[in-house]
């Protein structure tokens, strides 16, 4: 392990050196590509780092306890060597997890989709509860939300909506939502108090850079046709709303939020370039079933990774059994203890298979 670890604190060397190279700094593209690379290196080699002080530490004042020393001096001795101790009892657990593959995607931004499963409008409804939930956690990480594409309805849901999620960091985080989210609660249009439960589906999507998925434009069909707001509120009079379907594999995307046909086509090419990855994806994965987090599911109440229940005021994450009694907070963006538990999860599961 630690081997592997020296080779890694090495490669960092290495690229220190080239981000400081003046040739290398005169081309941009190579060094930003060295820059993120030995940015993302910093925090491994910070913990290498450490445990070989922690160790050679261990060493000296093992050394120190041979000698000649009053009752004081080693009574001082003997309290370091234990926090050392300590300390190498943390760092040995730690340092494995160092040597996890890491997921070529987690820097990413993300596209986001939210769409209303079983349940008619009180689905419509719990995914715009979604869509706040995950805003303003993005607001609490400095993340950017942009919406994509809705489709509103009239008492303030969504039948659809997806939107974009700016910033360094954020699949890492929201690839663990993707799946099907239950919800149990009275919906407002009930007149007799029951309890109803309703199904909504969140597929999370890297962002795809164009140079990470060519698409050959020979490859697509492009449709306009006129935006318009739900309610009939707003309707634009000239074709700016974009669809475009991708031939080969049947994908289609539309996106109407901007006044603006060439920023609607920007919006709808990112979309359609993090589809076509993850489709590609979720074929290489086909087989591998334990993968539940690429299953999205068909919004069936049955298929669902998280259930929301509004009557008891509780969170539960099925696929690591946890249940929080603090649906507000969760609702209102506090998503910290859920995905901090779901990392854990993930970790201990892929160290078990590297052992």
């Amino acid at each position: 392990m630690l081997d592997k670890l020296q080779s890694i604190e090495n490669k960092y060397l290495e690229l220190e050196s080239l981000i400081s190279d003046p040739d290398v700094m005169q081309d941009m593209g190579r060094w930003q590509h060295y820059n993120k690379e030995h940015a993302a290196l910093a925090p491994i080699v910070e913990k290498v780092r450490e445990y070989k002080k922690v160790c050679s530490g261990l060493e000296d004042t093992r050394a120190m306890l041979d000698e000649s020393l009053d009752d004081e001096m080693r009574k001082l001795v003997e309290e370091e060597l234990a926090g050392l101790k300590a300390r190498k009892e943390v760092l040995d657990g730690e340092m494995p997890l160092l040597l996890l593959p890491k997921d070529p995607n987690d820097d990413k931004s993300v596209i986001v989709e939210i769409r209303g499963g079983v349940g008619g409008e009180e689905a419509a409804l719990f995914a715009g509860d979604l869509f706040r939930m995950y805003s303003r956690y993005a607001e609490k990480q400095g993340w950017k939300v942009e919406i994509m594409d809705s489709n509103a309805t009239e008492i303030g849901g969504f039948k659809e909506v997806s939107f974009s999620v700016d910033g360094y960091g954020a699949y890492s985080k929201l690839k663990y939502e993707s799946g099907t989210h239950r919800v149990q609660r009275v919906p407002v249009t009930e007149s007799g108090g029951r309890i109803h439960t309703s199904a909504v589906t969140v597929a999370v999507l890297p962002e795809m850079e164009e140079v990470e998925v060519a698409v050959d434009p020979n490859d697509l069909r492009i449709d306009t046709y006129c935006a318009s707001g739900a309610g009939g509120q707003y309707v634009n009079r000239t074709e700016t709303a974009i669809r475009i379907t991708h031939i080969p594999t049947g994908i289609v995307v539309q996106c109407q939020d901007e006044k603006s046909q060439l920023k609607n086509k920007e919006k709808a090419m990112k979309v359609l370039r993090a589809r076509i990855q993850d489709k590609a994806r979720q074929e290489q994965e086909a087989e591998v079933a334990a993968d539940r987090r690429s299953q999205v599911g068909s919004g069936d109440r049955s298929e669902r990774i998280r259930t929301y229940n509004f009557p008891q005021g509780r969170v539960t994450d099925h696929r690591i059994g946890l249940t929080l009694h603090k649906l507000d907070s969760v609702l209102n963006g506090e998503l910290e203890e859920i995905l901090g538990a779901l990392i854990t999860a993930d970790q201990a599961e892929r160290l078990s298979k590297v052992k």
